[in-house]
């Protein structure tokens, strides 16, 4: 669930924020370069991420002044460092917090950085994952951009802004995934405009925290990717190795953003580090009509319609196929290559749901098929589990091509909604022990 937005006031600005989780501490989450706090829950990774930091701690989330649905600012009088942590205290004071655990990714991370040498009082320990302590290049510090390269990249982001700018550099195993570069690029131009986003990475650049990392006396979690194709593994150690008693975790993987499908690797070391042990929230089970669909034929069709063409009517079918689980309210678990597999809280709606992508498929083209199961499942933010999962992909396997396939459960618990069904027998499916009648709906 999405928690409410709120309001900070720090000095003549106003800083949205938000709390969830009830753990035993507060843990400030500082985020990189742009952010908006309530488009961010809209990917089911960023959601999970959130959760998981949650369900140990009491999580509170803000967006810096000048991007997202905090004030915007003028690019010339852009927040400095310090005004940076006013925001931070601001936020804490109005949730009522008196200590936090600051942690923060990329940019972020300097303020955290700066904010627990400042203010030991009010910081409990400092977590950064994948951070920089500066951005322009010194005999010490070889590894930043070079002046050329960052304004090649500050050009390039005013270019391209509204488009999925970055992400191969920024979550390599994400750039080819449809869902998530839609998402990403709506998420950065809610963000912040084409002009403040360029401004903000020009003042970034200017960020140089190094002499501060001494001064740093709290306990110190500094995680990175190895692969980290933005910023480089050798300045987590070299920040590790100046921050007294610093413990630094080198994980696997080239993604810099946090929140990838591998993101329990690195949360599970922040839940150690401040709980001493890893509790994972049990699922939750609930009733659910589960729905997989499946394009026939796929690879003839692939094969007669060329690659690019196969995938430019793949991309159409799936908006598609999320349009009408919009309509149907179905919620989209994944795309399993040339299918969908998705949820409903009633039967009948999944059934129609069903008919509606078939007949819109079949205006394309493409003929789909469909089976569907109700049964307990186990729902966790971008996934399900259980049984009812495993009969559900059993049955679309046995149905013919534009046939929409039900288990006896789903037949019986639409009883009374003018939905017709044909007997296709008793099948034995794979997998399971029992046999299992199935029906066809009748449109």
């Amino acid at each position: 669930m999405r928690p409410e937005t709120r309001y900070a006031r720090s000095g003549d600005v106003t800083i949205a924020y938000q709390v969830t989780g009830e753990g035993p501490f507060d843990l400030v989450y500082v985020p990189g370069w742009v952010t908006n706090l309530e488009y961010g829950w809209e990917s089911p990774l960023v959601a999970r991420y959130y959760e998981r930091l949650a369900s140990f701690s009491r999580l509170i989330l803000f967006d810096k002044r000048g991007t997202g649905l905090s004030d915007r600012v003028p690019n010339a009088a852009l927040p400095t460092l310090e005004q940076r942590m006013d925001d931070v205290r601001a936020v804490m004071d109005a949730v009522g917090s008196e200590r936090a655990v600051v942690m923060g990714h990329s940019e972020g991370g300097n303020m955290c950085v700066l904010f627990a040498a400042t203010y030991p009082e009010r910081t409990i320990a400092l977590v950064t994952f994948g951070i920089y302590v500066k951005r322009i290049p010194s005999p010490d510090y070889p590894w930043a951009p070079t002046p050329e390269e960052r304004e090649k990249w500050l050009k390039r982001v005013g270019d391209e802004w509204g488009d999925v700018v970055d992400l191969e550099t920024l979550a390599p195993s994400l750039a080819h995934d449809p869902r998530f570069r839609e998402w990403w690029s709506t998420y950065l131009r809610l963000s912040a405009s084409p002009s403040a986003a360029v401004a903000l990475g020009r003042m970034n650049t200017q960020i140089d925290v190094t002499t501060i990392l001494p001064s740093v006396h709290v306990p110190t979690l500094v995680m990175h990717r190895v692969g980290d194709r933005d910023i480089r593994i050798e300045e987590a150690r070299y920040i590790a190795e100046r921050i007294p008693g610093a413990r630094l975790v080198e994980l696997p993987g080239d993604d810099h953003l946090p929140w990838t499908p591998d993101m329990d690797l690195a949360l599970d070391e922040v839940e150690r580090f401040l709980t001493g042990s890893i509790r994972r929230p049990e699922p939750d089970r609930v009733l659910a009509t589960v729905l997989f669909t499946d394009i026939v034929d796929s690879t003839a069709r692939a094969t007669e319609l060329g690659d690019r063409r196969w995938r430019e009517t793949l991309q159409t079918h799936q908006g598609v196929v999320r349009r009408e689980l919009d309509r149907f309210r179905g919620r989209e678990i994944k795309t399993t290559g040339d299918g969908f597999l998705a949820t409903f809280d009633g039967p009948a709606r999944a059934i129609r749901c069903a008919f509606a992508i078939r007949d819109v498929a079949r205006q394309a083209g493409l003929e789909v098929r469909a089976g569907l199961h109700t049964g307990e499942c186990e729902t966790m933010p971008d996934d399900i589990g259980g049984i009812a999962v495993h009969i559900a992909s059993r049955v679309v396997t046995e149905a013919r091509p534009g046939e929409v396939l039900v288990s006896r459960t789903v037949k019986d618990l639409v009883a009374g909604s003018g939905i017709e069904f044909e007997d296709r027998g008793s099948r034995s499916l794979k997998g399971l022990d029992s046999e299992w009648r199935l029906f066809a709906a009748v449109a």
